[in-house]
């Protein structure tokens, strides 16, 4: 019979004493852990974006416009790592929602820009307080989030690359 998970086993321990790991075990892919662990996080933040009136990808598109002047639809798409048609869609609701405006370029029709209104910006304070409330919300500390963070860009990197 074969372990599903890789289990700790005491240093020196011979070869004929292991557990044999079965390397497709559902429970052993990082692929599982990775899906299974973003629609968790994703769903534990609902309740706390909900009073804000954002769902989690508008509040991904939020994040990245505090960030900084108004960015171009395309080179949003780009820091968001999605595709300018999903993010259509997600700028329009904000739009519509009076958090964002969306304007063509003034020396190229083809570009839109994303800026923030008033309340979009306003919205900011609001928000600051969601990230240590995630942390308690998951039962996470500032340093394990900094480790998993450094891990979560390594994948994404070496998935890109």
């Amino acid at each position: 019979m074969t372990t599903p998970v890789a289990q700790a086993v005491p240093t020196g321990t011979p070869a004929a004493q292991r557990p044999e790991v079965d390397p497709l075990a559902l429970e052993s892919q990082i692929c599982f852990a990775l899906s299974v662990a973003s629609r968790s996080v994703v769903a534990a933040y609902r309740p706390v974006l909900e009073p804000l009136g954002l769902t989690h990808p508008q509040y991904l598109v939020m994040l990245a416009l505090w960030q900084g002047p108004a960015l171009a639809l395309k080179d949003l798409a780009t820091a968001l790592r999605l595709d300018p048609g999903t993010l259509s869609p997600l700028v329009k609701r904000l739009e519509a929602q009076g958090l964002v405006t969306r304007r063509r370029g003034s020396t190229d029709e083809r570009t839109l820009a994303i800026a923030l209104t008033p309340a979009g910006a306003a919205l900011r304070a609001e928000a600051e307080s969601i990230p240590a409330r995630m942390m308690e919300r998951l039962g996470v500390e500032r340093d394990e989030l900094v480790v998993l963070h450094r891990t979560m860009s390594k994948l994404i990197a070496a998935a890109e690359g």
